[in-house]
């Protein structure tokens, strides 16, 4: 009789785990990472001249960073993707907010600095731009250089 129990308790924890285990409901990525995601390709689209595809992947990377941010707000790096997004699709208003924010938060952040001084190049704010040059100088980042690169183009164009 134990014997039964027990190969009874067996055969229901072996079955109960498998069905918890594939039961997950679909894709168990964050919101955070399909945009993140999105966002990669749609830099690869940019890339190629791909301009319609890559503005289409950035709308629905900047919907899921809103719902990323709902569920936790307040990390740098998703208001560093809404900031990204946002100046992708052209509102520079609520990128340079999401940027401000997430230097509240991390005032180091070396994506947020590039990002933002990018921002600023294309803005004509040139000595806001230096300012987040200088606080990535020292960091041995590719950031510095990315931006660093953007800066020295818009010299030239001037």
């Amino acid at each position: 009789m134990k014997k039964i129990v027990l190969s009874l308790f067996i055969i229901f924890f072996i079955n109960t785990s498998a069905f918890a285990a594939g039961s997950s409901g679909g894709d168990s990525k964050s919101n955070y990472d399909k945009a993140v995601k999105l966002i990669k390709s749609a830099k690869k689209n940019e890339e190629k001249g791909k301009k319609d595809k890559a503005q289409s992947k950035y709308e629905k990377a900047f919907k899921l960073l809103i719902k990323s941010n709902d569920d936790k707000p307040n990390e740098a790096d998703t208001l560093n993707y809404l900031g990204f997004t946002s100046r992708k699709l052209g509102d520079f208003e609520n990128g340079e907010k999401y940027y401000l924010q997430g230097l509240a938060i991390n005032p180091k952040h070396e994506g947020i600095n590039e990002y933002l001084g990018e921002l600023y190049v294309a803005t004509n704010r040139h000595n806001l731009a230096v300012e987040r040059l200088e606080v990535l100088k020292g960091c041995n980042c590719e950031e510095y250089d990315q931006l660093k690169a953007v800066i020295a183009g818009e010299k030239s164009k001037y």
